[in-house]
Order: structure tokens, then sequence, then C-alpha cells
């Protein structure tokens, strides 16, 4: 027992940051047990996140959801150039390069700042556009126009935030990363209420409140990493000299991430389509799915923790000429974690009821929160191998694979299917959630049938 102790105490202070030697099991302990902790954050985030706006009203609660389905969009750039920085660095560190390393960290945020302010611009000005497009009501936009307006606006922060994080990553300080989600979250959190309902001196802002909260937490959290990264103790720490713009890395990054965000602009858009399926059932039915979506991220991000781990695992290992012990890295990431899922599964099936309960008293939310929980998770077990497996894809560099996966198991099943089962079959919002559990696990499948393959392997950046 004082042994694992030493070990969880050795990982949260980050005090080894090469993983290409020694136990393959200790090495993925050591990287992601910082990698679950800063999820596990985030996960949390977002559920107290949904119990405040669920105080103020219905309409409040949808406005995340329809916002959030498109902010996603953003999110698809920042993780898409983060699977690029994170495996151009790893690479470059398992090489021992870090000067290249840092080169290329300066060059990702050139490339995320280029991009952010264009997405501030035209989500600020087409706010309204984008909640009547999603299926808002008139109500509904009038009371949380300003929480979309400001999110946009605020973009920045949230892709700094992945693609610093992406940085300290694939460097193996993933402790840095955890420290940085912890403070933008535990602030955000704080906030949260001040802001939503006007606690002590701050004024009552409603909806608009979490999206100000979520902007302060996190741009703190941003300059806590800005901070590491020019004056850490760090693998990577960018100096003057690296202050600059390279093309021939912008170009590389770009080529890389351009399959990554094609990832996940697929993905995204397929939660866009899903979401406006559910609208059509109305925004009692949007609010309770987005509350079970909530909570099923609180368990899926500390799992893509362990994703995450593996992605570092395979960029540092490919990185110093052993692709064996990259690929067996990846089969025990992808173990470990669907254990982890698996318990989660039985948690939430049999306990969705009081569960949903606690975020919201609506019977009707109730019901389509607890349906879409019990679900969903059944696929839990297949999520863990699909989740792993595309990460691993991404550290080796080979963004295009998992790209056309999702394509044909998001657009070319899940959208069909939950149109088919929710609308032509009258199976209303089961039909969307069948859909969901439906296309993630026969991803999952898919991508172990690729992996095998052994192709990524030979990826070169």
């Amino acid at each position: 027992m004082k042994q694992i102790f030493k070990i969880i105490w050795q990982a949260i202070r980050g005090e080894e940051k090469s993983y290409t030697t020694g136990s393959i099991n200790r090495a993925i302990v050591l990287l992601s047990i910082p990698m679950i902790l800063e999820m596990i954050m985030e996960a949390f985030f977002a559920v107290v996140d949904v119990f405040f706006v669920s105080r103020i009203s219905v309409n409040a609660v949808a406005t995340v959801g329809l916002t959030e389905s498109v902010i996603t969009l953003v999110y698809s750039i920042a993780i898409g150039l983060s699977m690029a920085t994170t495996a151009m660095v790893s690479r470059r560190v398992g090489e021992h390069d870090e000067d290249k390393a840092a080169e290329a960290a300066v060059q990702s945020i050139i490339i995320a700042v280029c991009f952010s302010i264009l997405i501030s611009v035209l989500g600020f000005i087409f706010a309204r556009d984008i909640l009547s497009l999603m299926g808002g009501s008139a109500a509904l936009i009038d009371e949380g126009i300003w929480y979309t307006r400001i999110i946009f606006a605020g973009n920045i922060v949230i892709m700094l935030l992945f693609l610093l994080n992406a940085i300290f990553r694939g460097a193996g300080d993933a402790a840095i990363a955890m420290q940085a989600l912890w403070i933008a979250n535990l602030l955000n959190i704080v906030l949260d209420p001040c802001l939503i309902f006007g606690w002590g001196p701050f004024p009552e802002l409603g909806v608009a409140g979490a999206a100000v909260a979520t902007n302060v937490g996190r741009g703190i959290g941003v300059l806590f990493q800005l901070y590491m990264l020019l004056k850490g103790n760090l693998i990577v720490r960018i100096a003057v000299k690296h202050l600059r713009v390279n093309w021939k890395v912008i170009r590389s990054l770009i080529r890389v991430s351009l399959g990554g965000m094609g990832q996940y602009v697929i993905a995204s858009a397929s939660w866009i389509f899903l979401m406006r399926i559910m609208a059509e059932f109305g925004e009692v039915a949007v609010a309770g799915y987005t509350i079970s979506i909530r909570m099923l991220i609180f368990a899926l991000l500390p799992a893509w923790g362990m994703a995450n781990a593996a992605a570092t695992l395979v960029g540092q290992n490919l990185g110093a000429k052993q692709p064996e012990r990259a690929e067996i890295s990846v089969w025990r990431s992808a173990f470990f974690t669907m254990l982890f899922l698996f318990f989660v599964s039985l948690l939430y099936f049999f306990f969705a009821q009081p569960m949903v309960q606690f975020f919201h008293s609506d019977p009707e939310v109730v019901k389509y929160g607890v349906s879409s929980l019990k679900i969903i998770c059944l696929g839990y077990v297949f999520f863990a191998y699909g989740m792993v497996i595309s990460q691993a894809f991404n550290g080796a560099g080979d963004t295009n694979t998992p790209t056309w996966l999702n394509f044909i198991c998001f657009w070319l099943l899940q959208i069909p299917l939950a149109y088919l089962m929710g609308i032509t079959l009258h199976l209303g919002p089961n039909g969307v959630f069948w859909a969901v559990a439906i296309s993630e696990s026969v991803l999952a499948v898919l991508c172990i049938l690729m992996f095998r393959r052994g192709k990524w392997k030979l990826v070169e950046i």
C-alpha cells in the first residue's frame, strides 16, 4: 500500500518525464493519474455547471445544450490542433530534441490564436442565428443569447487551454496540465453561482453568468500555463529564439491536425444533428438529454485521461524507435479503461433515476434523462477501446484513419439511424439514444481491426 501511494504521489508531482524505458504498467500509471485527475475536474465542472444553470429554467439548460452542440466545433479545431501538437512534441521528446519541441509548441500557439479570433467575431455577431438554426424558440433566444455570445467571444481561452495542455502532455509533463485545469475549473465552480445568482458583490447575470465564469476561470488557467512554459523548469520551455514564425513546422502541424480536426468536426457535426433531431421533441427533451450527456461525460472524461496517456506513450516510443513497446502500451491502456467504464456503466444503469433527479425535479426532464443515461451507457465497454485506440492513432500522427472511421460511424450510420429510429419509426428520443450507443460500439470494433494492421507505426512527422 505504501508503494502504491508513493507512485501516486510521484505521478501528481510529475517527477518522471520520459516513458521510453522501464515498466510499461508503471509508465501508464504515472502518465494516467494526473491526466485522469485533470479530466475528473473537467467532468466535475460540467456537472456543477449544469446543476446551477438548471436552477434558472428549462430554457437556460436548453440554451447551454444548444450552444455547446455548436461550440464543440471550436473544440474540434482545438483538439485537432492539440493532437498534432502532442504527436509532434512527444516525437521530438522521444528523439531528445527539446529545442524543436519548443519550436513546434510556439507554432501551434500561433495557429490557435488566428483561428480563435475569426471564431470570436463570427460567433458574437451570429449568436441569435445560431440558436435559431438549432431550433431554439424566441423565448429561449431572448433569455440565452448573451450566454452564446460570451462563450463564442471568449473561445480563445478554450482553444489555448486545450492546446497548451497538449504541449505539456506530449512532453510528459502531465502534472502541469492537471494543475492548469484544476486552477481553471475550481475558479469556474466558485464564480458560477456568484455570477448566476448575484451572490455577494457580484451582479446577477443569470445564464450569461455561467459563460462569464467559464471565460474568467479558464483565462486564469491559461495565464498559469503560459507562465510555466516561459519560466517553469520543464522539458519544453519557450525561449526568445523560438518566438518566430516557422512556415515549415506550421505546414506540418496543419497537415497532421487537419485529420484531427476532421475527426472532431465530423463528431461535432453529428452531435449538432442529434441535438437538432432532439429539438423536434421539445425543449424538455433537450434539457433531459443535456443533463444526461453531462453525466456521461463525467465518466468519459477520466477515461480520456487514459486515452491521452496512450497517445503520449505512442509518440515518445515511436520517437525512440520502439514501436512494439508503443503497441503494448495501447492494449494495456485500453484494457484498464474498459474495466473502469464497465464499473461506471453498472452504476449509471441501476442508479439513473436518483442521479438525474439530483439535477432536475421536472418528471418529464427526468424521464428523458434517465432513458438517455441507461441506453447510452450500455455501450461503455466498447467506448473504452474506441477512445484509447483512436488517440493512439493520433499520438502516432496518423490522424486520417480515425477521421475516416468517424465519418463512417457518425455520418453514414449515427445520423441516419437516429432520424430513422427517432422520427420515421416513431421511437422518439429513445431512438436517438440507441443510435448513439450502436454507432459508438461499431466505431470501437473498426478501430481495433485497423489498429491490428500496424500501418500507424510507419507514419513520419
